[in-house]
């Protein structure tokens, strides 16, 4: 099975463990003496993360765990302070003392470290990048995050579905739509209520659009990474004229706050026009890119993320298309319809990860077309009174599956999780360095361009 969050509720009386699986949901109840869990580790990975944020949020140990750093508290945050347990209430905290953190790192002769960031030279969150290296050669690398910890799970505690939209909306600019349909979905469900097809129709060309700006802004600086300037340029020019549809559908550039439940009535002329133009773009962009055999030179066979690993490292998104594993939460009756079919690619390597997100443009500008043939824009009344209970939503961001839980009671928000597929994907990275030089990290790192806002709630 594949494994798809691993998180904690404090009932005040004891703790309860949620381990969500893509077939089934695990419930243990944990006392609130002494509180352990199991690790999972040794057959997901991936729940290292998990499990680590688990101890950092509520003070809970984990039994047989190969690594009990801290997660998302730094070095200098206080001790024995776990923010997520419901009797913390504090407004200010002392700084402790400063507790180093031991990085992952192979010894040996002539094996060195370099540490990139978490400050770096470009207009990026920050995150840091631990390499050890034996001359060019990257042998191991470990990720490190959570330097700007936001505390949303906590925020969010209290207040009504109603209110929290606009935090909800941005978490992450590049997956802002998605957010809002998370949220969306759990407020359908918990009213159960469900939505016209017009405003499916609208709300999927929106998400659409997102894909398409996110991925042409990766398909211009994955190129740009192996030296290959114009890419971006002509990328960058295609990604500003969408991101000012996205202004003009929504007001807003990122369509923050944008998904409700009343229509916005989009412009069929408009957009279809803009659609074509952008349609001949791409057609023009692969013509030229795929015919650069020094590009590809690059990208062939760098940064190879096997389909065995992301298996087993329970990868979504691009990442995983581009591994041959073919999972996308659009592969719906209602995509369908519409003409959707999934994008995969076998190699597993920068050139699968960039032809990934290439067809994907193309698959989106078709998708967008079809569904504007169909529109007939009708909004709806939304009950602002929900039943009490606990709720899950799934949608495919442009990152990959975005997965969000929310325990409603007395109409407010008991418990706010969300794992973005950054989460996940991140500590898949260091995967795919052994065997490349230090030089094509920022390569390989922009093939899965991965959210720092995301991961860092």
């Amino acid at each position: 099975m594949r494994i798809i969050a691993r998180y904690v509720k404090d009932l005040r009386s004891h703790f309860e463990l949620l381990t969500i699986y893509d077939r089934e949901v695990i419930k243990e109840k944990l006392s609130k003496d002494n509180p352990m869990i199991q690790t999972l580790t040794k057959s997901h990975p991936s729940c290292i993360w998990f499990e680590r944020k688990i101890r950092d949020d509520f003070g809970i140990k984990v039994s047989d765990s190969f690594d009990n750093r801290r997660l998302i508290h730094q070095e200098r945050f206080p001790k024995n302070i776990h923010p997520m347990r419901k009797d913390f209430a504090q407004k200010e905290m002392d700084f402790s003392d400063y507790i180093p953190y031991k990085y992952e790192a192979i010894q040996g002769d002539s094996v060195f470290e370099v540490a990139v960031g978490p400050i770096h030279a470009g207009i990026i969150e920050p995150g840091h990048f631990h390499f050890s290296q034996a001359g060019e050669n990257m042998l191991h690398q470990e990720v490190r995050h959570f330097y700007k910890y936001r505390a949303i799970e906590k925020m969010l505690e209290g207040k009504s579905l109603f209110e929290v939209h606009p935090i909800i909306s941005r978490i992450s600019a590049n997956e802002s739509i998605a957010y809002q349909l998370a949220l969306r979905d759990i407020i359908l469900e918990a009213s159960e209520m469900t939505l016209p097809d017009s405003l499916k129709i609208e709300h999927a060309i929106l998400l659409e659009l997102e894909r398409i700006i996110h991925h042409l802004t990766d398909l211009g600086f994955i190129p740009n990474d192996a030296g290959f300037a114009s890419a971006l340029a002509f990328c960058s020019k295609l990604s500003e004229e969408s991101r000012r549809v996205m202004q003009t559908l929504t007001q807003h550039r990122f369509g923050f706050d944008s998904i409700g439940f009343e229509t916005l009535t989009l412009d069929h002329g408009y957009l279809q026009d803009f659609i074509a133009k952008l349609q001949k773009e791409i057609t023009f962009f692969e013509d030229w890119i795929m015919d650069i055999p020094s590009l590809w030179d690059r990208f062939d066979g760098t940064g190879i993320l096997s389909k065995e690993k992301a298996l087993k490292y329970d990868c979504v998104g691009v990442v995983a298309r581009a591994s041959g594993i073919a999972m996308d939460r659009r592969d719906t009756p209602f995509y369908q319809k519409y003409g959707f079919k999934i994008s995969t690619q076998q190699s597993g390597d920068v050139a699968a990860r960039f032809k990934v997100r290439l067809n994907e443009v193309k698959g989106s500008l078709a998708l967008i077309d079809n569904l504007l043939k169909a529109y007939q824009p009708k909004g709806m009344v939304c009950k602002e009174v929900l039943n009490d209970g606990e709720y899950f939503a799934f949608v495919e961001s442009s990152l990959g599956e975005l997965f969000m839980s929310i325990e409603i009671k007395e109409n407010q928000i008991e418990r706010f999780f969300v794992r973005d597929p950054s989460f996940i994907n991140w500590q898949a990275l260091h995967l795919m360095m052994p065997g490349n030089i230090i030089a094509d990290f920022p390569l390989i790192n922009k093939s899965c361009d991965l959210s720092y806002a995301g991961n860092d709630l």
